[in-house]
């Protein structure tokens, strides 16, 4: 069976550093921080206050008094880049698409936990009478973004949510390529978003000695790769990106960002929430990436990695490039957008796909920011692209993404050639 070959058509983004694409990718090559102090909730008691928060967000904005009260903050985020998306990619207005052949395959880590964390205060706090929101279990459900963004446009085909901690966006990637190019679906509206900067989303990843706790500056705590990191900042918001099959493309005039060229999955099979020492799963990944594209190490020219600023995961994934990728590590351009908008858990996968597809495009590398000291335990010799951006050829750009349970997900974009 010939398969079908997928490009990109659309882009949406509402992000820490701009709230759609262009600023979005205005932001990163100009090495904006997204971290400033948290205003979502009163952070008085808890050991980190602050995270990259979307700035200057009203849900107003975007929709009715009905429909702000309906949606979680995580699934209006997933609504406003889809909205983007779509539009960019004249799927609204096309007359001879088949809806029914347009799915939603749609990730979020976590889901609505502001409605969850909310609503289980709400009943604590009175006399153990269960009075629950008739929203409560529709707006909580980490599903339910997928199912609006579906209802709003009318697009019957496959549809669902993919759950896999910081892998989610990528794996729902993954899954879109894959039904397009076996013939299952014309066109997909993917990625993910996230909104999990609240009382228990900091105070739970505090518990865990996850995240930064570097109040005094919080624009420089994001520091993948450098020697004073002390974990990662909680970031929000979300990323769409719309898949197409290139004939379909094609005949109805849209615009061509560049080519899904490969997806590589696996499992660390080693800890909960550490990766494998020797970064085996990150290895296995890019290597099926790689496989799956057709190409070989000495093709790759960028690679976005998960970069998280914390201690253990940012000696981990620079020892497994240089083990899959041998000399030519040292010709790639490596970068960490996470240093700009902090981790979006089950949103990064696609914001950060959308960085590489626009490196690609324009074939300009973000930097990796907040680069102050060198780890004697990360090999000094890699281009981390650090501080500033740099300009360079592009032709094939891969992203990896992974998460607690030891998910492993790395996708590759390459220049469209028709």
């Amino acid at each position: 069976m010939e398969l079908k070959r997928v490009v990109i058509t659309g882009l949406g983004a509402i992000t820490p550093i701009g709230k759609n694409v262009n600023d979005y990718w205005a932001a990163l090559l100009a090495g904006v921080s997204g971290a400033a102090s948290i205003t979502n909730f009163d952070t008085e008691k808890f050991k980190t206050k602050f995270a990259c928060e979307v700035k200057d967000f009203d849900a107003r904005e975007y929709f009715d008094r009905k429909e702000v009260r309906k949606h979680d903050r995580y699934a209006q985020f997933g609504i406003i880049a889809s909205d983007e998306a779509i539009a960019d990619s004249g799927l609204d207005t096309a007359k001879s698409i088949d809806h029914d052949r347009i799915g939603v395959i749609w990730a979020s880590g976590i889901g609505g936990l502001n409605t969850f964390h909310q609503s289980v205060k709400e009943y604590t706090m009175g006399d153990g009478t269960p009075r629950f929101n008739p929203f409560f279990i529709p707006k909580m459900i980490a599903d339910i973004a997928a199912g609006h963004i579906s209802i709003k446009y009318g697009f019957r085909g496959p549809n669902f949510a993919t759950v896999s901690a910081c892998a989610s966006s990528a794996n729902a990637l993954s899954d879109a390529f894959n039904y397009i190019r076996l013939g299952k679906a014309d066109a997909f509206i993917t990625g993910g978003s996230e909104a999990a900067i609240t009382e228990s989303g900091v105070g739970g990843f505090n518990a865990m000695h996850a995240i930064s706790t570097r109040n005094d500056d919080p624009s420089t705590a994001s520091r993948p790769f450098d020697k004073d990191r002390d974990g990662f900042v909680m970031g929000e918001g979300g990323g769409c990106i719309i898949f197409e099959e290139l004939e379909h493309a094609i005949a109805r005039g849209a615009k061509i960002y560049a080519e899904v060229a490969g997806a590589g999955l696996s499992g660390d099979a080693y800890h909960m929430t550490s990766p494998h020492p020797d970064g085996y799963g990150a290895q296995l990944c890019m290597k099926a990436a790689i496989e799956d594209a057709g190409i070989t190490i000495e093709d790759i020219d960028h690679i976005n990695t998960h970069g998280t600023s914390t201690p253990v995961g940012d000696i981990v994934e620079p020892k497994a490039i240089v083990t899959l990728f041998g000399e030519h590590a040292y010709n790639i351009n490596i970068n960490s957008t996470k240093s700009m908008t902090g981790h979006l858990l089950g949103g990064a996968g696609a914001v950060e796909a959308i960085s590489t597809i626009m490196s690609v495009v324009n074939d300009m590398i973000p930097p990796t920011i907040n680069h102050f000291t060198d780890d004697p335990e990360i090999d000094d010799k890699l281009n981390f692209t650090f501080n500033n951006a740099q300009q360079r050829v592009v032709n094939y750009g891969l992203t990896n993404t992974f998460g607690f349970g030891g998910h492993n997900a790395s996708l590759i974009f390459k220049k469209f050639i028709k």
